[in-house]
């Protein structure tokens, strides 16, 4: 039998990011960010964290940081109102995602498939 094997910080990270998105859903009155000069003015400088994650998300481009214990790497750019990224984490391909933008000007948010599908919520620092 083959099995698709997890690192077990996956599992825990990905059960982190499920129950902090579900908390965070009713709280706040979220504003989408439609546009490149409205995300690069959000992310400039600062830091996006949440438990066990922290991330630069660069307005040049790249991201970086830590997930868990782990590099998280990638390249991002705009299209069509969506932020598009692709990323590396721990050495796993996350691969391709284009997402919706939300921000309540303490925290952003990033809902995956173009705003149809799971969300995170980061802390602006």
């Amino acid at each position: 039998m083959v099995r698709n094997a997890m690192r077990p910080a996956q599992g825990l990270f990905a059960a982190i990011i499920c129950l902090a998105a579900m908390a965070g859903e009713a709280r706040a009155d979220w504003s989408r960010v439609s546009s490149e000069a409205e995300f690069r003015d959000i992310v400039a400088g600062r830091v996006l964290v949440r438990p066990l994650i922290r991330l630069e998300v660069t307005p040049g481009g790249q991201i970086t940081g830590r997930g868990a214990q782990w590099d998280v790497s990638g390249s991002w750019r705009w299209k069509d109102g969506y932020f598009c990224r692709t990323l590396h984490w721990g050495g796993d391909d996350l691969g391709y995602n284009c997402q919706e933008v939300r921000s309540d000007g303490t925290r952003i948010r990033f809902r995956s498939d173009r705003g149809t599908g799971d969300f995170a919520d980061f802390r602006l620092r």
